[in-house]
């Protein structure tokens, strides 16, 4: 099984898990306001390791639109394949929520296919 490292904590899930999942699991609670359809960016990470090549085109818009493309992913939009070393930026605790946000699904949502960055950005030009 995979090994999520966050912040100072670390878990093993199973391979296909969502990171927001996995995030929560390791006691973090991670924000997912738009309840992890890629909406909000409050679930983004910084990556350290492990990050993969592909994205849903949901996170690809979402990050542009935010101008965070380069710098966070949304872990909301990842699945757990290998071991990843990451950064939470938005928690309950550091934004004064009363809660992260609505139940996750256990699947990605609104869609599970990922194509590379540079065939998002050659579809979706500016």
């Amino acid at each position: 099984m995979p090994t999520v490292s966050v912040d100072d904590r670390s878990v093993e899930v199973p391979s296909g898990t969502r990171l927001t999942i996995a995030i929560q699991q390791a006691g973090i609670e991670i924000g997912h306001r738009c309840g992890g359809k890629a909406r909000c960016t409050t679930c983004r990470v910084e990556m350290h390791e492990g990050e993969s090549s592909g994205m849903t085109r949901a996170e690809f818009v979402r990050l542009r639109e935010a101008g965070l493309l380069d710098s966070h992913r949304l872990s909301c939009q990842l699945v757990v394949e290998d071991d990843m070393r990451v950064s939470s930026v938005m928690t309950k605790q550091n934004q004064g929520w009363p809660d992260t946000g609505p139940a996750l699904d256990e699947h990605l949502v609104p869609e599970s296919d990922r194509f590379e960055r540079a065939f998002l950005e050659a579809e979706q030009p500016g």
